[in-house]
């Protein structure tokens, strides 16, 4: 099972990196905050303190078209932070 899906790049979780060492992850949905945190100090090399989760519910939305108007549902997905202890960063960007 593939457990980190993508790491969360926006302004807010910037913030929150520099502040509080903290970072965030799309996970897969069924992934335990155990698994999180093992996948996360494999993959980067660095201790994690703690990790918290929320799970996302799809909203549904519609748009309106020469046909009708058309319904559907984005994804649900989870969403992981996880906090590392002091001295321990993670560079997103090392790889560009």
């Amino acid at each position: 099972m593939d457990i980190l899906v993508k790491p969360l790049v926006t302004e807010k979780m910037t913030t929150q990196s520099e502040r509080f060492n903290r970072y965030g992850f799309v996970v897969d949905r069924r992934a335990t905050k155990p698994q999180i945190k093992k996948a996360v100090e494999s993959l980067y090399d660095v201790t994690v303190e703690r990790v918290n989760t929320m799970v996302y519910g799809g909203k549904i939305k519609s748009r309106f078209t020469k046909g009708g108007v058309i319904t559907g549902k984005t994804a649900t997905y989870k969403k992981a932070f996880v906090t590392l202890v002091d001295g321990d960063s993670i560079d997103f960007y090392s790889n560009i």
